[in-house]
């Protein structure tokens, strides 16, 4: 059965929720990764791999979801919570200009006091300084703002949207099941609040990515109806830039007791993703969870695009994980997997003369 699965996706056909469930429960890996690495090459075929120079910018790590799978969060009250001022996120962004940076991604905790106002002064606060791609404020940050804000969220996303907020970037995903969300996330936005997020903004002509957090307490049919999900909201929209898979980090979560997803796992979800989503051109490798040569790995797994420099992040290192690679970290492992490294824009747009 397997085989007939892998033969369909190379020419052409569409995964049913059951049979990528298969996928993930019976293919043989490297079957799976070379069936995936001919489907990646068939879309990319010149041979180029592509990645962005960014900063991850944590605005406040006081969070009211008290996700249990997050080691980042505080409470109002506790010692080390934050949220930065003006200046501090300036500093922060004139430090990524400087080194050649075109994209922002900033996130935070679900803060109590923070409504849109906030962000709107935010946004055009960094609008009016710097020539930046601001790709900001997942779904949930969005459904936790219109709540605080009295507004519906398509008013959110459009007065954000107004103020300088030009993508999302598809964090809080997790697992897009309403069951798995109950158990390991439940004051955060539910699956199908994410994607209404994800729907009104492409809308809106704003562009977002799609991601998971896998390895947690999913099963791999959860794993499947999160593809499924997906892939169904971009047959409607084609909103989505990319889908990015990354692993479950357990240290210091009220999840710690669980194994971390490794190379192999990261590897057969990163193939599986791409044959099911087939209408997503760009999958993101995650060295940033997976280190730097199972990332490259992934590049023969599926993956034509090795992320962000991420000149900054702390919510992955806060579980214990602190994998780091510059610019000319990630072109050399890009060549030495055979490829070509070429910066690009958070569109995907190659900066040719970067």
């Amino acid at each position: 059965m397997v085989p007939d699965l892998l033969s369909r996706c190379l020419a052409g056909g569409r995964l049913s929720r059951e049979e990528i469930a298969s996928l993930f429960e019976c293919a043989d890996l490297l079957a799976l990764g070379e069936a995936a690495d001919r489907v990646r090459e068939a879309k990319h075929p010149d041979g180029i791999v592509t990645y962005v120079c960014d900063r991850n910018i944590n605005t406040t790590n006081v969070c009211v979801a008290g996700c249990r799978f997050c080691a980042f969060f505080r409470t109002e009250a506790h010692a080390d919570a934050y949220r930065l001022s003006f200046d501090e996120v300036h500093a922060k962004i004139a430090e990524l200009a400087a080194a050649g940076g075109t994209q922002v991604l900033m996130q935070g905790g679900l803060h109590p006091g923070l409504t849109v106002h906030y962000y709107e002064r935010l946004f055009r606060f960094i609008k009016e300084r710097f020539r930046i791609q601001v790709h900001s404020l997942s779904p949930p940050e969005i459904v936790h703002l219109a709540r605080t804000s009295s507004l519906s969220v398509e008013e959110t996303l459009r007065r954000l949207r107004d103020a300088g907020l030009d993508s999302l970037p598809g964090g809080g995903a997790e697992i897009l099941s309403e069951a798995v969300r109950a158990r390991v996330s439940p004051r955060k936005c539910t699956a199908q609040e994410w994607l209404d997020v994800m729907e009104v903004a492409h809308g809106l002509g704003m562009r977002s990515t799609a991601t998971m957090m896998f390895g947690h307490e999913e099963t791999y049919a959860d794993r499947a109806e999160h593809l499924i999900r997906v892939r169904d909201l971009q047959d409607r929209t084609g909103g989505f830039t990319a889908f990015i898979p990354w692993s479950f980090q357990s240290a210091n979560t009220a999840l710690s007791h669980r194994p971390v997803a490794g190379g192999h796992d990261y590897l057969r979800t990163l193939a599986v993703a791409r044959l099911a989503l087939d209408n997503f051109d760009n999958l993101q490798a995650s060295w940033v969870t997976q280190g730097a040569r199972i990332a490259q790995l992934a590049l023969r797994f599926g993956a034509n695009d090795m992320g962000s420099t991420m000149m900054e992040e702390n919510v992955v290192r806060a579980a214990g994980v602190t994998f780091r690679l510059d610019r000319a970290g990630i072109e050399q492992l890009v060549r030495e997997a055979g490829f070509e490294p070429q910066q690009r824009d958070t569109l995907y747009r190659l900066l040719v003369d970067a």
